[in-house]
């Protein structure tokens, strides 16, 4: 069965090398940095009143982890929890575990919207986050990198 937990400090070294891989892959169209994920982290484990990270844990080991960012949102008029990263190992995939994480989300915060990002390449990912009761938003996304 698999837990889930607040990241700590205990957590860093397991998450990094986690993010390296989930940041190479065909999931995510950034490369991101040492530098970030070292950044990304420590926000998840300081007192950031922005970003908090989650870890699962099987038997004792770091499985996946998780991010998100709280912000609110005007145009559903309510507090919004963004899913930034949300990992998982191979061997635990398909277990439920994602739907879990919502799940325990949306008890943490009953009047929030949740949103996340997904490759459409990325089907088992698509199709965890439609079982979880996810709808596809037609937006374009932009940014601009200061």
């Amino acid at each position: 069965m698999i837990e889930i937990r607040p990241m700590t400090a205990d957590h860093a070294a397991a998450v990094h090398a986690m993010m390296k891989t989930f940041y190479a892959s065909d999931a995510v169209h950034t490369n991101g940095s040492d530098e970030i994920f070292s950044n990304d982290i420590r926000a998840c484990i300081s007192e950031n009143p922005y970003l908090e990270g989650f870890v699962f844990v099987q038997e004792g080991a770091t499985v996946g982890y998780a991010m998100i960012a709280k912000s609110f949102s005007t145009e559903f008029g309510r507090p919004c929890i963004w899913i930034e990263d949300i990992y998982l190992q191979r061997q635990v995939r398909g277990q439920g575990t994602a739907g879990k994480f919502f799940a325990y989300l949306e008890g943490l915060f009953p009047d929030a919207i949740l949103r996340l990002e997904a490759e459409e390449e990325n089907v088992g990912a698509v199709r965890a986050y439609r079982k979880a009761g996810f709808d596809v938003m037609p937006y374009l996304e932009m940014f601009k990198l200061l």
